[in-house]
């Protein structure tokens, strides 16, 4: 015996409705996630290099004096630019304390044909650099192998940044943290406009509004049918 239209509708609709508003109720959440890491963003302290390393905090603004490599550069691949592939540079910055560091200069275009590999022009000597110390770039899902650094060719192309790797590759430590060069600086390219999140917190408000939206009308498509599917009053049958 088949079950009543509205039960049927009821069964449909309803979870599909909950199920949407849950999608709403979690960019809700990931608009507040997003809001404090902004904050934390803006509100990054001042601080020496050796002190923001060993702070908790996630982000800092320093001001440190050292030497680029200026051959062993890392090629983080998979960054677009206006529309266009590339990838950001991470060159290993050596501070006068002895301390290691990779340096996300900017963006550079990637050859269409993937055949070649951009230039890194490379200031050398003693420099001083102004940059944000920020946590490595988060892992994407990773998909087949892992890249493998050799010691001898460089600049490398890879698709995850994989401190260990690197540190292994370079042959020296590493800390669990990049700087990000200021958009000022010459030693850079393009695409500084840092930010702390691919995502901004007014997008996940604005998808929390489309699935609190969709939830909304689910439910009114549910009334209508309802209300369509009634039968008829016996006065209104008599009339």
């Amino acid at each position: 015996m088949p079950l009543p239209r509205s039960i049927q509708l009821s069964l449909v609709l309803l979870p599909l409705a909950a199920g949407m508003a849950a999608l709403g109720c979690w960019q809700l959440q990931r608009m507040e996630q997003k809001t404090a890491l902004v904050s934390e963003f803006e509100q990054a302290p001042e601080r020496d290099m050796a002190t923001a390393i060993a702070e908790p905090t996630r982000y800092a603004t320093v001001r440190v004096e050292g030497q680029f490599d200026t051959r062993r550069h890392v090629l983080l691949d998979n960054m677009v630019y206006r529309g266009q592939a590339g990838v950001h540079a991470f060159t290993p910055f050596t501070t006068g304390d002895k301390v290691t560091i990779l340096v996300n200069r900017g963006w550079l275009p990637l050859a269409p044909d993937r055949s070649t590999l951009p230039a890194v022009p490379t200031p050398a000597g003693e420099v001083t650099i102004d940059a944000i110390l920020a946590p490595p770039p988060e892992h994407r899902q990773r998909l087949g192998e892992p890249d493998k650094l050799g010691t001898e060719q460089w600049p490398q192309l890879v698709t995850y940044l994989d401190i260990p790797a690197v540190s292994q590759a370079l042959g020296v430590e590493l800390p669990q943290r990049v700087l990000w060069l200021d958009a000022n600086a010459p030693a850079g390219f393009e695409d500084r406009d840092w930010s702390p999140a691919s995502m901004s917190p007014q997008r996940h408000r604005a998808y929390a509004v489309q699935w609190f939206g969709l939830a909304a009308a689910a439910i009114v498509i549910w009334c209508v049918l309802l209300l369509r599917g009634r039968p008829a009053s016996k006065g209104a049958k008599r009339q």
